[in-house]
């Protein structure tokens, strides 16, 4: 006679708290390793240890070793996970006392893995420092909300609640009642990031249907505002999850409504404080120099600012999504937008990143671009004014394999991600641009075969 084991019902199951260690993957996804609270100690020791290939993960979560050789060819060896106590949250939608903190991979010999996203921001951080300037970074975050179906049916659809019949109403733009609508998800998403102490300022709709927008504050830290976002991602998602939906940070989830940006506002402190972009109200040399660092470092890093296939649909013209490599004052349709050039508030506004982007890749190809222009007096040209066409005779790629061969051939992105890991993230890619090309969709079946 054997004997039967007793199941308990899972409301008989008591949830015990955890310690999530989180670390930021390549395409910005987290990945890591949830430690009971009784063994926290192991984290802050430095004894938690993950394979130095997870940072290596394409999309589908393969490590590539057939090109990349940092997977199995080398045994597949460990890395230490270091946190940063910096970074630990309460995690709100977890049972009580649990927490979460990012890390950074180092090798075993000691030093930041090459290929860590947190590390690779930090080493353009310390350029800056050695400068004696400090970067503030604020992150406006754009995202869907949609019905938790999409597994079943293979593609979203919007909440049931902004929808008629199934079908979108209309654009929801700053539309107060698509907030209302929506109030119970964005009271769970603002008492969560408060919880965590993210800086989360307004709340907006925006144009699609069940598209919203989040702003994050100026932080004088840019690997503070990089782990802001990646958190405030997370919190979209599990808020989702609390009322039934599902977020997604698809640069275009819907080919007939507005894509999601992750558009980002940077000025420079001195060593006293002095926001250096500052124009004191004479002709703004320091900020139209910093523009065309980034104008002219903007085709060899779109890869970073529009990682995936998907993320290129959004790049159409006539949308808020920019395709000329341009800029302007307070003109929302170029790349780069100053918004201000007077006083504390003088900073620019980077516009062409999708939400897709991974933020601590996103800010140090941002960064860099601008400080070639700190370095070096350069001029971006004439603006684009309002109204007018613009002036620039450059535009961005509607090509994902383009854009990766750019990124793999610049001297730029070897010189601001290293070799290494330009090497790397182009190879990832150019492997998930191929398999996106000799990918048959529906659009080939339903246009082509009828007729051909």
């Amino acid at each position: 006679m054997t004997r039967r084991e007793t199941v308990l019902p899972s409301h008989f199951v008591e949830m015990q708290p955890r310690i999530e260690l989180l670390l930021v993957g390549m395409n910005g996804d987290l990945r890591g390793k949830r430690i009971p609270l009784k063994a926290e100690k192991k984290i802050w020791e430095g004894s938690v240890r993950l394979p130095a290939s997870t940072q290596s993960l394409d999309i589908w979560g393969d490590d590539n070793d057939e090109f990349t050789g940092l997977s199995l060819t080398l045994g597949d060896p460990d890395g230490v996970c270091v946190p940063d106590k910096r970074s630990l949250a309460p995690m709100p939608w977890a049972p009580e006392g649990s927490a979460q903190v990012l890390a950074t991979m180092h090798g075993m010999d000691g030093g930041p893995s090459f290929m860590d996203p947190r590390a690779i921001l930090s080493r353009m951080l310390e350029r800056y420092a050695q400068l004696d300037l400090t970067p503030v970074v604020a992150t406006e975050l754009e995202f869907y909300l949609v019905e938790d179906d999409w597994r079943a049916t293979g593609k979203p659809r919007p909440p049931a609640r902004l929808a008629y019949k199934g079908e979108a109403t209309g654009a929801q733009l700053y539309d107060m009642g698509a907030t209302d609508i929506m109030d119970d998800y964005l009271q769970t998403l603002n008492a969560w990031a408060k919880i965590q102490g993210l800086p989360a300022d307004a709340t907006t709709a925006e144009f699609g249907p069940g598209q919203f927008e989040v702003n994050l504050l100026h932080r004088p830290d840019a690997l503070a505002a990089a782990d802001d976002c990646i958190y405030l991602k997370r919190i979209a998602e599990q808020a989702a999850k609390h009322h039934g939906l599902k977020s997604t940070c698809m640069a275009k989830p819907y080919s007939d409504q507005a894509g999601s940006g992750l558009h980002v506002h940077i000025s420079i402190l001195d060593g006293e404080g002095n926001n250096i972009l500052d124009a004191k109200g004479g002709e703004p040399t320091r900020l139209k120099s910093v523009c065309a660092g980034m104008l002219e470092t903007m085709r060899d890093a779109q890869l970073i600012f529009a990682p995936f296939a998907n993320s290129y649909r959004r790049f159409q013209p006539g949308s808020f999504a920019p395709v000329d490599i341009d800029w302007g004052f307070a003109h929302r349709g170029t790349s780069v937008r100053i918004p201000d050039t007077h006083g504390p508030a003088a900073r620019i506004e980077h516009r062409v990143a999708g939400a897709d982007a991974n933020p601590h890749l996103l800010l140090t190809a941002i960064l860099g671009g601008m400080l070639r222009g700190i370095e070096n007096d350069l001029d971006p040209g004439p603006a684009t004014e309002p109204g007018g066409a613009s002036q620039s005779q450059s535009r961005l790629t509607h090509d994902f394999l383009t854009a990766v061969e750019d990124f793999a051939a610049s001297a730029f992105i070897a010189d601001t991600f290293g070799a290494a890991y330009q090497k790397l993230f182009a190879d990832t890619k150019r492997k998930e641009a191929i398999t996106y090309l000799q990918t048959v969709s529906d659009f080939d079946y339903r246009t082509y075969l009828p007729r051909l």
